[in-house]
């Protein structure tokens, strides 16, 4: 079958083979055809060492598709069933499932060790134990999360990541006071869907901040009330709160460096939510007076900050009701042998998501 691999780390082009086989399958296991994948920043993290992930691997997390084979013991979907593809499944056993906090299973990680496909070469892992940018792959039982047939694939791809991840951090992380104000910084499809939670829970004013003015276009048309480069900033905090701060900041671009303009442009007692993936080795530096006298809260967002399962629904039922827009997340879509097309589409901030059909 084919597959989109990189060989080593640090390369920025993918190879699209046809000698790739997905392995593993056996009892608990499943195998998917993958209809659909959009293309997530958390891939080219990954494809750039800033997220560890063994080489060689097929990049894609944020998949969808139907099923064509179940192993012994696999109950909860059927061959011709629509699936999601969750990149982080919950054991339910775990002291965090128990907790109620499944987004901190640490389960889904465990399977990014695991060859999910195979090569003449050698093992070929997948992105975060998955691997979407494939034909096909074989996931465990709980990664595979079924659908309703109203679903399109390119629609189910997105709530697999990043609508998931952008909605929760609004929605369950920060619980957004209505009337409040908000700054979101990084206006990709992660930056997108959290202003669309931000407008779902009431926020008065939704300053998008992000440098490509494609991407602040089509910010105030989902919901922000301005849209500003960073070099605005200053401006839009002086105009909107009078220089006192927002009262939510959005981080969703995963570095340091913008994690410490959020945290400045959180107003005293309010809270910044850290969205984006950064790097093991980029640090945060926050000094103890600040963090004691500002009283601000600093809240990381994991796969938006909630049970996955129960947010897939509930972004399912607010895509029905027309409360949030999906489609238009999707601004480019290409074949698999495009793949590269869509990497510098990501690069650049020419897209929102490109949906890679396969």
């Amino acid at each position: 079958m084919r597959a989109a691999v990189l060989h080593e780390i640090g390369q920025d082009k993918l190879e699209v083979l046809d000698d790739v086989e997905a392995v593993g399958f056996g009892p608990g296991r499943v195998r998917i055809r993958v209809r659909a994948t959009g293309l997530c920043h958390s891939d080219l993290s990954a494809m750039g060492g800033v997220l560890p992930q063994p080489a060689p691997f097929v990049p894609g997390h944020e998949g969808a598709g139907e099923v064509l084979e179940v192993g012994e013991g696999v109950t909860r979907v059927k061959p011709g069933d629509r699936v999601v593809v969750c990149w982080l499944p919950a054991c339910g056993a775990c002291p965090a499932c128990k907790r109620g906090q499944t987004q901190l299973c640490l389960a889904g990680f465990m399977n990014a060790g695991t060859p999910n496909f195979r090569r003449p070469g050698g093992d070929v892992f997948g992105f975060a134990g998955t691997g979407t940018f494939a034909e096909e792959v074989v996931v465990d039982a709980g990664c595979a999360v079924p659908i309703p047939d109203d679903v399109p694939f390119d629609i189910a791809a997105l709530i697999g990541c990043g609508v998931t991840t952008g909605l929760g951090a609004a929605l369950n992380t920060a619980d957004v006071e209505a009337g409040s104000s908000v700054a979101v910084i990084g206006c990709g499809g992660v930056g997108i869907s959290a202003i669309q939670g931000a407008r779902l829970k009431g926020a008065a004013e939704i300053v998008a901040v992000d440098p490509v003015a494609s991407r602040r276009e089509a910010a105030l048309a989902f919901g922000a009330t301005k849209a500003v480069s960073p070099d605005e900033l200053p401006g839009a905090k002086q105009l909107v709160t009078a220089g006192e701060g927002f009262d939510y900041v959005f981080e969703v671009v995963g570095r340091s460096a913008t994690a410490r303009i959020a945290y400045d442009n959180t107003r005293r007692g309010g809270t910044l939510v850290v969205v984006g993936a950064g790097a093991l080795d980029d640090f945060l530096q926050l000094n103890m007076f600040e963090l004691f006298f500002d009283e601000k809260r600093i809240l990381p967002s994991m796969y938006g900050g909630g049970d996955v399962l129960r947010s897939y629904e509930r972004t399912i039922a607010l895509w029905r009701a027309g409360r949030v827009d999906l489609s238009g997340l999707i601004t480019h879509r290409v074949a698999l042998t495009e793949i590269n097309e869509a990497l510098d589409q990501m690069r650049t901030g020419a897209a929102l998501r490109t949906c890679i059909e396969i």
